[in-house]
């Protein structure tokens, strides 16, 4: 099963290394090598005290805005004009390009945000690519482990597709968005400009470009009985 258009633009490091058909790939060596060449400290921002930076490899563009508050566990790399809000966690393994958004209280770990790519509230984004502009909605979560703790192994159509990873987010093509407090089960790809609508569970496997997943409910309502 050939996997739906995801990425336009990729930093020219990542896009030498893509394999369309292994797109989960990028998150291993070609993400290690890209961290590995930062400077050991390349902030062209003035940060304020209580910023807290750990580990090695720090690199942070001009324009970016990061609170009082925030953490950054290198290696990660901030672009441009990106903004970084209060309790914000960057745990490590962490690339954005420019113009992304990391909300307060938000975890940020091993992952790849494209240009414009925003978690902006409450959310989780572990082991995971973000196109760029994609919107993660107030409490999404992009879960990455199963609970057995066995390889992520991704349902498309008749075929099952080995990741040969025991941690795996969500891969999310260009213009994604994500409802409010949807989940995204480890090993989830979605395809370019598709839209999932609140309070969605989705499984994993592979969900086609452009398209609307939408959670059906009922409601049960009657009358209330006053005590």
């Amino acid at each position: 099963m050939s996997l739906p258009e995801l990425w336009s633009e990729l930093p020219a490091e990542l896009a030498a290394r893509l394999d369309p058909a292994r797109p989960w790939d990028l998150l291993g060596a070609p993400l290690d090598e890209l961290l590995a060449a930062l400077a050991s400290a390349r902030i062209e921002i003035a940060l304020d005290p209580r910023v807290v930076l750990a580990g090695d490899r720090v690199a942070i563009g001009a324009g970016t805005r990061i609170a009082p508050g925030a953490t950054l566990h290198g290696p990660v790399r901030i672009g441009r004009d990106c903004e970084i809000r209060p309790g914000a966690f960057l745990r490590g393994g962490v690339w954005l390009g420019d113009g992304c958004v990391v909300g307060a209280n938000v975890e940020v770990k091993r992952s790849i945000l494209l240009d414009r790519a925003q978690a902006p509230h409450l959310n989780y984004v572990g082991d995971s690519i973000l196109g760029r502009g994609v919107n993660l909605g107030a409490g999404a979560v992009l879960s990455n482990f199963r609970h057995d703790g066995c390889e992520i192994v991704i349902p498309a159509g008749e075929e099952r597709l080995p990741t040969g990873r025991r941690k795996l987010g969500a891969l999310l093509g260009d213009a994604v968005a994500i409802g409010c407090n949807s989940v995204l089960n480890p090993g989830t790809i979605v395809g370019a400009g598709t839209h999932i609508y609140t309070g969605v569970q989705l499984r994993s496997g592979v969900y086609a470009a452009h398209s609307l997943v939408k959670l059906r409910q009922t409601l049960a309502i009657g009358p209330r009985h006053e005590r």
